[in-house]
């Protein structure tokens, strides 16, 4: 056989001789009447369930009831000792220990055994025994190679050590670093739980576009991607909420309703944010923002415990407990304090130019000063939330979730104003471990107000803000039909899981995070 693999960077020259070796094998399996890349060969069992029956039998109970058991999976690790040796094998349910004998398998078997490498996937059939260093282990009796593995895994069973060639080869992530099947499943589980506590509550799950028209794309505070639908000759854009299509269904009489799916925004990649994200919004009518509090304080505790075992998590070294009743803490109150000035004057934009500037000047964080001298033009409520986004922000609990409340109504476009300062909204976001989790509010019913906020963004888009929302006056026309009382959700999967998982990055928790093309 020709090298496959000639003018591959990516192969050094002593993989590239690992390869040919490899592939030989694969031919020489192919002459033993072995497809080295078989088909179907389903195992009766998992290396669980062995484990599971005789974890504290003694020897004697394992050799009276012994078993037939069936088990398929990639070898992890060999160790052969001429006419004998031991595989550690893994499947779906963990590893087990496989004994292979060439007076036990036969010689036909012994010899497919002996072109086996670690990282192939194979199947072995026997009975259950304790080797006399006492661990649980398969003694095969039949035995055989499904898949050759081609490539060699890392040469040290201790992950990889490339960080970035883990996002890059998930594949071989899941197989060569330890703990990194176990986010995905806790991931998997927590989507599950948060399934079913919605369901258990009356909630609908649908689905919304995620290609939406110019005009559409609002939701949210991002800049969208864009695409062109060519049979129709349309502009287009990936959606970047799925606020605006959730509010219609409640206006259509859908009381309860929520949904799970892929969000993307055309902005910065770091440690808590991805071009494209996984988040749950929900809208309940009847509700208020304080309702939906309670409502997330239970959600928290549900899924702490259902993952993790309890309602107190450690998240890079900080324990947490998700425990309510949580914290609530004033945007408005910390944002005026940070400037030196009370609330009402930093409302009312008395003195807030001058303390802008004053705090600009002390900030030692290069960012954080261009963020103030970049909300100095803007008004009081943007402002306010700018100087709580630099020195709020970092002093809010660690030890447990808090909520951040009183937002300035500038803020807020699509919050329902408070009825006792309609300065304000009835919004409140959910920090927790310094992220933010979740963003909620009462939404705004009154379509004149929503009409007129979506010309205030137009006016902002046009002079230079590219988050900006557009003006989506269907949205209005549905409103216009009566839309009841209601609060909304949004919670970002990818932060929680985060959070219940302690992975210090978005990407850990991604199963193909987006990445710059490698030369």
């Amino acid at each position: 056989m020709s090298d496959p693999t000639p003018d591959r960077a990516d192969l050094g020259a002593a993989e590239r001789e690992i390869v040919r070796a490899r592939l030989a094998k694969a031919d020489a399996l192919r002459a033993l009447g072995v497809h080295p890349y078989g088909n179907g060969a389903a195992p009766r069992h998992l290396a669980a369930e062995l484990v599971a029956r005789y974890r504290d039998a003694p020897v004697e109970a394992i050799a009276a009831d012994p078993g037939d058991w069936s088990i398929a999976g990639r070898v992890l690790a060999l160790r052969s000792f001429g006419k004998a040796a031991f595989l550690q094998l893994e499947d779906r349910s963990g590893t087990l220990q496989v004994w292979i004998r060439r007076d036990r398998v036969g010689e036909a078997a012994f010899e497919i055994f002996r072109l086996v490498d670690v990282g192939d996937i194979v199947a072995a059939e026997g009975p259950a025994t304790r080797t006399r260093a006492g661990e649980l282990t398969l003694e095969a009796l039949r035995f055989t190679v499904l898949t050759k593995a081609v490539r060699p895994l890392p040469e040290k069973w201790h992950g990889l050590a490339d960080v970035e060639q883990r996002y890059r080869q998930r594949y071989l992530d899941l197989i060569a670093t330890p703990g990194v099947k176990e986010v995905f499943r806790r991931r998997a589980r927590l989507v599950s739980t948060l399934r079913r506590f919605l369901d258990d509550r009356g909630f609908l799950e649908v689905e919304t576009p995620t290609l939406h028209k110019p005009e559409e794309a609002g939701g949210a505070a991002a800049r969208p991607f864009q695409t062109h639908h060519n049979a129709l000759d349309l502009d287009l854009k990936l959606r970047i909420a799925t606020e605006l299509h959730l509010k219609r269904l409640v206006v259509g009489g859908l009381d309860r309703v929520y949904e799970i799916g892929r969000i993307f925004r055309n902005e910065g990649i770091d440690r808590r944010h991805n071009p494209e994200f996984t988040s749950v919004e929900f809208y309940q009518a009847y509700a208020t923002d304080r309702d939906l509090m309670a409502l997330t304080e239970e959600l928290l505790r549900t899924l702490a415990v259902e993952v993790t075992g309890g309602p107190v998590v450690t998240y890079q070294g900080q324990a947490i407990d998700l425990t309510p009743p949580y914290p609530r803490v004033s945007m408005l109150a910390e944002g005026a304090r940070a400037l030196g000035l009370s609330p009402e004057d930093a409302l009312a934009g008395r003195g807030l130019a001058e303390a802008v500037a004053r705090a600009a000047a002390r900030e030692n964080d290069a960012e954080g000063a261009w963020k103030l001298e970049q909300a100095a033009r803007r008004s009081p409520g943007e402002i306010l939330a700018v100087a709580f986004e630099i020195f709020g922000e970092p002093a809010l609990p660690r030890d447990r979730p808090a909520f951040v409340v009183d937002f300035p109504v500038e803020t807020s476009p699509l919050s329902r104003p408070r009825d006792a300062d309609p300065r304000l909204v009835d919004r409140f976001e959910l920090f927790v471990a310094g992220m933010e989790v979740a963003n909620a509010f009462s939404e705004l019913n009154d379509p004149a107000d929503q009409r007129a906020r979506f010309e205030a963004q137009v006016r902002a888009r046009a002079a230079g803000d590219e988050e900006a929302m557009p003006y989506d006056e269907d949205f209005v026309r549905a409103l216009e039909q009566g839309m009841p009382p209601t609060a909304g959700e949004g919670i970002g999967i990818d932060r929680l899981t985060m959070l219940l998982t302690d992975s210090p990055s978005i990407r850990d928790v991604i199963l193909f995070p987006l990445l710059r093309t490698r030369a």
